[in-house]
């Protein structure tokens, strides 16, 4: 039984596997029963002693003497308790090893529409992997896991039935419930090891909760036969080898030729089986030279992966959810190549970027690298940044697999003929400053920020996508990374002014001066006159909070600065819109000089650092 208040999100990994015979043991033909019980009625140190020797404590953690809990978060601590203990509670991020096993039961207060949650209340099943296989609704059951109360939880797991039941118990009831919330046939073994560590983890975000463990009782039962090494195993080979060389030391004085002649036998031994694993090294090491092979590329495609995992498409697969890259599907297109709906054989939508021709042969020497910053963005998941789901290296073809977002683009909300409300935009901005931040503290760039960059999903929540990977000319990580952050927080100001105005950076009509055209010029010149309520969008009407609007354009416009000027960083920015109190640096009086080399109507800043190092 584990007993649970105000839970956000809480893990219980389990230890329970089915007896398993190997063909290189011999076994007894009756199996024994084995037994792991453990049962902590508290965690208070008064009633147990041991707890630092029994439990272990990992990340943010701590043991409350004074509520008998184990408590994650630890509120204590002088650090801000939110986003601790790891984005995804720190453990399935889907950016692990391909072994990586994990059972878990999810129990949600948050509802994350991206990982098909269906409301704030719910328990989940998760196999491997953030996004639950199961889902059970305990609204249906008259349960709210948010409501302060204790709550008593049972997970049962029937490794030979292959069946799990979970049931809840109301508030300050600990009797165990006869009907199950969830009771169904499921497999498990695919995702346990022999041995896993059993426990709980939890996280928090924006959001924050503090989860107390009050109880906890855990006990796996399961059958193992008595196994014993046969003539055939490694450790077999050995006692035989010892046993034969005892009895050869006995007869040693009765026959002193047979020593010599065994000894002989088991250095020819030795040196075949030396020769045969110098051979298998440099066959494999001739293996993985050629395994850009078809075989191996075959081999890397098709490999079990924990689900939603970003992985390796082979072209076939994505030419066929594409519709052979109909017209039909296409979403939009830039410089980089073309962007398609498409559908995988696991029924779930994609959106697939098409590197176009051009662009890889502009940058043929960069095709590696191209590849490789597809694949370490891949593996950095934060929830404003849109995931990518794979990639396709085939047919000198190299594509990018990110999930698909119904909602599309910000671009075509702001001008188009719907009109987004401030309190809308307002959180896409924070949105956006959140991803965006994130990558930087993660010493990575986005490259490539503008508004088709900027993606809503089914909440209106701002996931950034369609990545810039690569800096032409820039021989050093460190010069590339100095010069792109600076670049994204400038392009990030003129976004905000984009969302602001409900314009684009640069209006393609001919009416009006060139200054107003340009969007960034006349937000300055506003700035100059004091009149900068004449940027916010007229469409909104009069539900917009205009202070709070001017606030939030003179971020922007702070984001514009020369960087030695008083250009914050991400991080001071994500404290300017979340802290809105916090008075904002003094803007000066008139727009720097040093930003009139710059055209905001550029799209690609890094990819032409000359420029951007005029900023």
């Amino acid at each position: 039984m584990a007993s649970m208040s105000h839970i956000l999100l809480l893990f219980c990994f389990f230890n329970l596997r089915t007896y398993l015979v190997s063909s290189v043991y011999s076994a007894s033909d009756v199996p024994i029963n084995v037994t792991k019980h453990f049962s902590f009625l508290d965690f208070s140190f008064t009633n147990n002693s041991r707890l630092v020797h029994d439990l272990k404590l990992l990340g943010n953690a701590k043991f409350s003497n004074e509520k008998g809990s184990l408590q994650i978060p630890n509120e204590s601590q002088e650090t801000d308790i939110r986003h601790q203990a790891g984005p995804w509670l720190g453990m399935l991020n889907d950016a692990c090893e391909n072994d990586y096993k994990a059972v878990a039961i999810e129990f949600d207060t948050r509802k994350n529409p991206e990982f098909g949650d269906p409301n704030d209340n719910h328990v989940g099943i998760n196999l491997g992997s953030i996004v639950s296989t199961k889902i059970i609704n305990v609204s249906d059951v008259g349960v709210s896991l948010k409501d302060g109360f204790v709550h008593h939880a049972w997970i049962d797991y029937d490794g030979p039935r292959r069946r799990i039941d979970i049931r809840l118990g109301l508030a300050n009831d600990e009797v165990y419930p006869i009907k199950p919330i969830f009771s169904e046939f499921m497999d498990l073994s695919p995702y346990l090891n022999e041995y896993m560590f059993v426990g709980f983890s939890a996280s928090t975000g924006n959001h924050t909760q503090i989860h107390n463990i009050l109880s906890w009782n855990f006990t796996s039962n399961s059958q193992a036969f008595l196994r014993y090494p046969s003539s055939e195993t490694c450790q077999g080979k050995i006692m035989l080898e010892k046993t034969t060389e005892t009895t050869a030391t006995t007869d040693k004085n009765s026959n002193r030729n047979k020593t010599p002649r065994s000894f002989l036998i088991f250095v020819a031994a030795v040196v075949l089986a030396l020769v045969v694993l110098v051979g298998f090294y440099f066959i494999s090491k001739h293996r993985r030279s050629v395994s850009k092979s078809g075989t191996s590329i075959e081999e890397d495609i098709h490999r079990p992966r924990p689900p939603n995992k970003p992985r390796r498409f082979a072209f076939s697969a994505i030419s066929s959810s594409t519709r052979s890259f109909s017209e039909i599907e296409e979403l939009g297109s830039d410089t980089r190549g073309v962007y398609y709906r498409g559908k995988l054989s696991n029924g779930s939508q994609v959106a697939v970027k098409r590197f176009s021709t051009e662009f890889l042969n502009t940058h043929g020497s960069d095709k590696k690298r191209l590849l490789k910053e597809i694949k370490v963005i891949s593996h950095v998941r934060h929830p404003n940044l849109l995931p990518i789901r794979g990639w396709c290296q085939d047919n000198n073809e190299i594509i990018a697999v990110y999930e698909f977002v119904p909602n599309g683009s910000l671009d075509k909300w702001l001008f188009g003929a719907g009109v987004l409300p401030w309190t809308r935009r307002f959180k896409v901005i924070k949105d956006v400053a959140d991803g965006l931040s994130f990558l930087h503290s993660k010493q990575l760039a986005h490259k490539n920020m503008k508004c088709s960059s900027v993606f809503l999903d089914v909440s209106f929540r701002a996931v950034l996508g369609d990545f810039g990977f690569v800096l032409l000319g820039a021989e050093s990580k460190q010069f590339e990374a100095v010069v792109c952050n600076g670049a994204d927080v400038f392009e990030f100001g003129v976004i905000v002014l984009e969302v602001i105005g409900g314009r684009p950076r640069v209006e393609e009509t001919d009416e009006g001066n060139s200054e107003e055209r340009n969007l960034l010029d006349f937000a300055w010149n506003l700035h100059e006159t004091d009149e900068k309520v004449k940027l916010v969008d007229r469409r909104m009407g009069s539900l917009i909070n205009l202070e709070q609007a001017i606030r939030v354009m003179e971020i922007g416009l702070l984001c514009t600065l020369n960087e030695n000027k008083g250009r914050p960083s991400m991080e001071q920015v994500v404290e300017l819109l979340h802290n809105m109190e916090k008075p904002i640096p003094e803007l000066p009086k008139t727009r720097p000089v040093a930003l009139f080399p710059y055209n905001s109507a550029n799209t690609g800043l890094c990819n032409n650092y000359s420029c951007t190092l005029k900023l």
